[in-house]
């Protein structure tokens, strides 16, 4: 029985941070070198900023959106998620904002929704309907506009992965895979009409790629699809990760399949990634299946790795490659086999990543990476769950300079005024 990832091209990962206010802007980061007769005093200072400065260019984005819609400025924030989606806007880390606003467009009905489905089983009262209905009536509203078809067709997908869950098909009541299906079905009546513009919307090319989690097709379909979409905006990896999922055997792909699709990427994003176009294709994909973790190209990954902090030298990336690494690949159950060896070399780069590239510490980057990046994951509480991340994050930072801190050397990290000392 295949198991259904988590992998939705078109859900977002680590947007639900708590609003916060801006938070002080930090004098630049000094990281000296540690040698080994260094002065006992000897510092690693890592800036620990909550929000960070990605998070709340996300936030903005999003609230934008939502409050336009709030207000019933449909036409406004259409125009505006049309502008940024035709210029290929995206925030430092590399987030389409055209997806962030579409998002924020959707978010009362999505998480009013998933309030209700929490548990799979929704109370005999709830007004599951009343959100995606009143959405429906802003589309009938402005029959022709793209952008509120996708809105609205993202927020039929997003509650049939609400009603579905993300285990076995064997565990989903029929109940919940009927109305998960009735879901992507209509999805796909929405996006009909629009098949053909595709080539010059990526949000609209994305969206047309998460229909794949529900109505599926064939490899070659599937990568030309993401291929497609991929050539309209490479800078965003977003889209390379997802089909590298979508190409598993659990999906609808091969190993083969994968491997192939990993290098055509790389050669068709060289001037933009390096290798790096390998290393996102494959991301996801090893994380969650040790076949083809095991069949990894690992010196191609690894140089990839280095090609994409060459090209993206930014802290949110740098916490990203560094939590994969560290946590996503180096927190798995240890094994024996050719997959367990190839993760003990990923998780070696965690060494280096953190070293030479991190001058800030991303909790929530942290503690998505320590649940394997489920775009489905509800967060109840975006201070607690930053929190695990950070402690997570020093666990591990710790561990990478046990040789420092056991020559009475300090780690530390700021956030603020405040410092957080770590052991030593």
């Amino acid at each position: 029985m295949k198991k259904i990832s988590h992998m939705i091209p078109s859900a977002l990962q680590g947007f639900f941070a708590k609003t916060a206010p801006q938070a002080p802007e930090l004098a630049p980061l000094e990281m000296p070198m540690l040698r080994r007769r260094a002065p006992r005093d000897a510092l690693l200072r890592i800036a620990c900023p909550d929000p960070t400065a990605e998070e709340m260019q996300r936030d903005r984005h999003q609230y934008r959106a939502q409050w336009l819609v709030r207000q019933e400025r449909w036409e406004e924030m259409a125009d505006l998620l049309h502008d940024a989606d035709l210029n290929h806007e995206m925030t430092p880390g590399a987030m389409p904002v055209a997806e962030l606003m579409a998002f924020g467009a959707r978010a009362d009905v999505i998480l009013a929704a998933e309030h209700a489905l929490y548990d799979g089983k929704p109370a005999s009262d709830a007004p599951l309907m009343a959100g995606i209905e009143a959405l429906e009536h802003v589309l009938a509203d402005h029959v022709g506009n793209q952008v509120i078809a996708v809105i609205v067709a993202q927020a039929h997908m997003d509650i049939g992965w609400a009603w579905r869950g993300t285990g076995w098909d064997s565990d989903v009541p029929a109940r919940n895979h009927a109305a998960f299906a009735a879901h992507f079905e209509r999805a796909e009546q929405i996006l009909a009409p629009f098949d053909k513009d595709t080539a010059s919307s990526p949000l609209l090319a994305a969206t047309h790629c998460a229909l794949l989690g529900g109505t599926g097709g064939d490899a070659r379909a599937v990568a030309d699809r993401y291929a497609r979409l991929i050539d309209l905006n490479p800078e965003n990896p977003r889209p390379m990760r997802a089909m590298g999922n979508h190409l598993l055997p659990r999906w609808h792909g091969s190993y083969d399949q994968l491997e192939l699709e990993a290098r055509r990427t790389a050669a068709r994003t060289q001037e933009t990634w390096g290798a790096g176009g390998y290393t996102w294709v494959q991301f996801d994909a090893i994380s969650c299946d040790a076949r083809a973790c095991a069949n990894l190209d690992v010196p191609f990954f690894i140089e990839g790795l280095r090609d994409i902090l060459a090209r993206r030298p930014d802290a949110h990336t740098a916490n990203l490659l560094a939590a994969y690494c560290a946590n996503t690949i180096g927190q798995a159950a240890p094994s024996e086999d050719a997959a367990g060896a190839v993760r003990a070399e990923i998780a070696d780069c965690a060494r280096w990543i953190v070293r030479d590239h991190m001058t800030e510490l991303h909790p929530m980057l942290w503690a998505h990476a320590a649940r394997g990046f489920d775009n489905n994951l509800r967060v109840r509480s975006a201070s607690r769950f930053a929190a695990s991340g950070r402690d997570e994050a020093m666990r591990i930072i710790t561990s990478l300079f046990q040789r420092e801190i056991d020559a009475g050397k300090r780690v530390i990290f700021t956030e603020g005024r405040r410092q957080i000392a770590l052991p030593g």
